[in-house]
């Protein structure tokens, strides 16, 4: 298997306390380390989340969907890879997968759509576009 190109990489490694009585990572903790990796990304690209609350812009998460491949153990190392693309006027989608190291074997992939939003309606992302690269 080929492995694609993506913008970011973050890695991990599975804590205890996250393995649920089977073994194995529990579902929802894919959700936070999709969500840490996204955060670290923006950060990188100059936006951080409280500078845009101030500013009156909140980024929120409209729906995620996730394939779960292959479960993560107890001390498994591994990679959140992340690309970004645009839909729409004010639609980003986050593509990530993660990767158990060293093998690169595939754990999830995972599609996770979100909107900028003032004043809680859907906006165009204007600047943010213009800092990821998406404009």
């Amino acid at each position: 298997m080929t492995v694609p190109e993506y913008a970011h990489c973050l890695e991990f490694m599975v804590r205890d306390y996250e393995c649920d009585i089977q073994g194995v990572v529990n579902n929802a903790n894919y959700q936070h380390y999709l969500e840490h990796a996204r955060h670290e990304f923006l950060l990188l690209k100059g936006l951080s989340f409280s500078k845009l609350h101030e500013e009156g812009i909140d980024l929120i998460v409209t729906r995620v969907e996730i394939d779960y491949k292959y479960p993560l153990r107890s001390h498994d190392k591994f990679v959140v890879k992340t690309n970004l693309q645009r839909e729409g006027n004010v639609r980003l989608v986050f593509l990530q997968d993660i990767y158990r190291i060293p093998d690169e074997k595939l754990i999830i992939k995972a599609r996770v759509e979100g909107v900028a939003t003032k004043k809680g309606k859907p906006s165009h992302p204007g600047d943010i576009l213009m800092k990821l690269g998406l404009d």
